[in-house]
């Protein structure tokens, strides 16, 4: 069979599987591969480690302080397999925070998460995009604190720990088999320990090939605003920006094209 058909088209739209072809019964073998391939690449990302000190260098470049944290999880193994571990400090990290400054608008958290990789390519390009909409601004910002083995809910501890208004958790996503590096972010008001996922914001899937730095910015940026404004987040706060975020981004309806 032919692989050039009418569904070539749309494989310029997206990363899914789609129009793969066959042979016989089955998928061509360059399909197959790039499957195997795929999934190879999004069991690496689960399990490679964060080079928080990279990550640290580079935000430094950008002016950005930074303070390195670890949750209760001591290996990959425990995370993965404990993720209540992952949702708490360890108590050198705790103490840490505890001896600090603390009062901000807005705790900065980046989290390797299920994806390690996503947080060392997006983190950031994406904080530097997120200041830039912030620059008019009044709100105080912590330094990012970068958590190795952590998951979505530590933030609310640090943001508890530093006494902030706000905390945003950047952090990597579970991988896909087409996006091993999807970064995550989730904005909490008021934050402390044992909040539920109702109390959050999320943007997800913000990487070049997903939702680029500036619409995700500027999404956030929206949500940030409306937090303050009306002290909540979650599940009554819902993100209006989807019109002008579609066109920061460039999308267009493919099926009207």
């Amino acid at each position: 069979m032919d692989e050039k058909n009418p569904w070539q088209t749309l494989r310029a739209h997206t990363a899914a599987r789609i129009a793969l072809g066959r042979r016989g019964v089955s998928v061509p073998t360059r399909a197959q591969l790039a499957f195997q391939l795929a999934h190879a690449q999004a069991r690496d990302a689960v399990h490679l480690a964060l080079d928080g000190e990279a990550l640290a260098s580079t935000l430094a470049a950008q002016g950005q302080d930074c303070v390195h944290l670890h949750s209760a999880a001591a290996t990959r193994a425990d995370y993965l397999q404990r993720p209540d571990l992952g949702r708490r400090l360890d108590d050198v990290s705790r103490a840490r925070l505890a001896a600090g400054t603390t009062g901000v608008d807005l705790a900065l958290v980046a989290a390797d998460g299920l994806s390690a990789l996503a947080v060392q390519r997006h983190a950031a390009p994406f904080l530097a995009a997120l200041r830039a909409r912030l620059a008019l601004e009044a709100w105080t910002l912590s330094p990012v604190h970068i958590v190795a083995q952590g998951r979505v809910a530590i933030g609310d501890e640090v943001g508890e720990l530093i006494k902030a208004r706000a905390v945003l958790v950047l952090i990597g996503e579970r991988p896909g088999l087409s996006s091993p590096d999807s970064l995550g972010l989730y904005l909490t008001w008021a934050p402390k320990a044992g909040l539920l996922d109702e109390r959050r914001n999320c943007i997800s899937n913000v990487r070049p090939e997903g939702l680029a730095y500036a619409p995700a910015a500027y999404r956030l940026h929206y949500l940030l605003s409306q937090a303050f404004s009306r002290q909540l987040s979650g599940v009554d706060l819902k993100d209006e920006t989807v019109e002008e975020g579609a066109a920061l981004a460039g999308a267009r309806n493919f099926l009207l094209a």
